[in-house]
């Protein structure tokens, strides 16, 4: 099938709920779109809202930072574990991350410390309930990821990790962890891995991410980041044996070298594209919709690169930086801070597309300041750059 950029950006847009009127709203609505998407990306990053809740506010008309505190702590319809690097899920996913937590168990075979103390902090917290790292009493520093850190905060991290224990809430950004036993439904905790063979595992993980972004090609992309024992070879027998069995459908988009690939159930999505009823939004910067930036720099045009950790004298633009989409197009990027002291929503600098019509988008842009104002639960908008 062979369709115009105009179509390839429409569909994704329309899959992605950014098109037209909103179709998630409140609770039942954000369970839905994270559905839909397979995972939404998580970071602890908070300038203006985290990473995940801009991207659920983008899409579901009445969410609030509650109602997804709710779903993950107080009902726990939804997880927070490791999918596309950390990520917030369905819980019934659960099972099909048994690969995952294989993993875990068998890197924290061969670093004695923690399996030392695993079973020591296992009961400790069958005792004494949810506990966060500064409750336990292991003060001795290990290497671990990025730097060194406590033993108590390493072992929660590993048994999280390995399924026995779930974030039970937060403090901010602090995590208190419980057993999952005492929290999860059983049949999940004892249904065994769903994918026995490899190939059938990167098959459910290509058509996830498929379905997470709305469209991919065959390629090396940011979008396949955090499937366990990744390989260009294994994602290529994916694609063809997708292709092979009708899930996916292969399409051509003008002056795009390389085919991209839809789920072959959403082929629809390329009819009545009507964007009369255009949105203009903040994306987040680990928007699903942005998880392949190349893909994005292609169908439209627009260059993004998140800068939070390139040094400040190197950034092209600002250390929080959010696109701002309009239509089907990207107009803008804004750099937004929410001042919690003051509950102001600062607009700190604005940086336009060219070719773009200030006047034509100053409305969209202040309407679009109020909710996420409201979002933040600033009583105040300050704008400090020119709309």
């Amino acid at each position: 099938m062979k369709i115009s950029k105009e179509d390839a950006k429409n569909l994704i847009l329309k899959k992605q709920g950014l098109s037209g009127e909103y179709k998630f709203h409140g609770y039942s609505g954000m369970l839905d779109f994270i559905k839909q998407a397979g995972c939404v990306q998580y970071d602890p990053l908070d300038r203006c809202g985290k990473t995940h809740e801009i991207t659920l506010h983008s899409r579901v008309l009445g969410f609030t930072k509650d109602l997804l505190y709710e779903a993950l702590y107080d009902k726990r319809d939804i997880i927070d574990y490791f999918d596309k690097n950390m990520a917030i899920f369905s819980i019934y996913d659960w099972p099909f991350f048994a690969r995952r937590r294989l993993k875990a168990r068998e890197e924290r075979r061969s670093h004695s410390a923690l399996s030392d103390v695993k079973d020591v902090v296992i009961e400790m917290i069958d005792k004494r309930g949810p506990l966060s790292s500064t409750d336990i009493d292991l003060p001795e520093k290990l290497d671990w990821s990025w730097n060194e850190t406590r033993l108590a905060r390493a072992i929660l991290e590993t048994l999280y990790l390995e399924g026995e224990l779930i974030v039970h809430h937060k403090n901010n950004t602090k995590k208190y962890y419980d057993l999952a036993k005492n929290h999860m439904p059983r049949e999940l905790l004892r249904q065994e891995d769903p994918h026995k063979k490899d190939l059938d595992y990167m098959k459910w993980s290509v058509l996830r991410r498929i379905g997470a972004t709305g469209m991919l090609w065959n390629k090396s992309s940011d979008a396949f980041l955090g499937i366990v024992n990744y390989s260009a070879d294994l994602r290529e027998q994916a694609f063809k044996s997708l292709l092979d069995q009708g899930s996916i459908c292969e399409i051509t988009v003008d002056s795009l070298k390389e085919p991209l690939y839809i789920k072959t159930s959403e082929l629809s999505l390329l009819e009545n594209n009507d964007f009369a009823s255009a949105r203009t939004e903040f994306i987040a910067p680990l928007d699903n919709f942005i998880w392949d930036r190349n893909l994005i720099q292609e169908l439209f045009e627009f260059r993004y690169r998140w800068e939070v950790y390139t040094p400040a004298k190197s950034r092209e633009y600002g250390y929080y930086v959010l696109p701002v989409l309009s239509g089907n197009r990207f107009i803008a990027r804004a750099e937004v801070v929410n001042d919690k002291k003051r509950r102001v929503l600062i607009l700190e600098d604005m940086w336009w597309e060219k070719g773009i019509e200030k006047s034509k988008y100053k409305e969209k842009i202040e309407e679009c300041l109020e909710r996420f104002s409201k979002f933040n639960g600033c009583q105040k908008i300050e704008i400090k750059s020119l709309i």
